[in-house]
């Protein structure tokens, strides 16, 4: 409980949190926003990872000088394209046995069926634009690697939908952070884009409430 509750105030106060890790980590600060990067798209059991309200933030870091923008992008686009192909090989390794079993500890059985209900829907695309849907974000290369597409096709697609998120939501904070409305109401920005990270969750879940109430009705 202690470690939600961490990790809920990590996520909250991004902007405090990165500064820090920046102020003390000096260079290792890029390695880090890799290893968390890495693990919100390659670790089947950390979608709860910040992520497009950390590349927003890091982004606007760098606009004010303490990161370097060529080296943060490069660091994150590795890291993204790498987390998708890692989680796509455990998807194809152990994927079928996972969807088999009645009760998954540190999965949620019902973000699996959703994201394969996305990539049914949406085909060989759902690599690209599930980049920009947390939570299905993580679970998609997991589905692809199931659905056994082939390697090659997926990591072209792996390719543009990771460098086309982390380039599209860091260049939004890199130009918008150093704004003066933006600089001292950072804490709102974090927060407004949370908001719209969990929106298409929370659509989804209105959607299936009234489509349930209708059949049950």
């Amino acid at each position: 409980m202690n470690f939600i509750k961490y990790g809920m105030d990590v996520l909250l106060h991004l902007d405090k949190y990165l500064s820090m890790i920046i102020q003390n980590y000096g260079m290792a600060a890029y390695f880090i926003l890799f290893l968390i990067i890495f693990g919100e798209t390659g670790l089947v059991v950390t979608p709860f990872l910040p992520g497009d309200s950390l590349l927003f933030a890091a982004g606007a870091f760098a606009a004010i000088g303490s990161l370097d923008i060529k080296l943060l992008l490069l660091m994150i686009s590795i890291a993204a394209v790498m987390g998708d192909t890692v989680n796509y090989t455990i998807g194809k390794t152990i994927g079928h046995k996972i969807y088999e079993m009645e009760n998954v500890k540190f999965i949620k059985k019902e973000h699996l069926l959703k994201a394969r209900d996305f990539y049914e829907k949406y085909g060989a695309v759902t690599i690209i634009i599930a980049r920009f849907i947390p939570i299905i974000r993580t679970f998609a290369p997991f589905v692809a690697g199931i659905g056994e597409m082939k390697y090659a096709k997926f990591l072209s697609y792996n390719v543009i939908g990771g460098l086309t998120w982390t380039a599209l939501v860091t260049l939004v904070g890199y130009y918008f952070g150093n704004l003066p409305a933006v600089k001292h109401n950072f804490s709102l920005v974090i927060f407004a884009i949370i908001f719209i990270s969990i929106m298409p969750a929370v659509f989804g879940v209105i959607k299936q409430k009234l489509k349930f109430e209708k059949t049950g009705a």
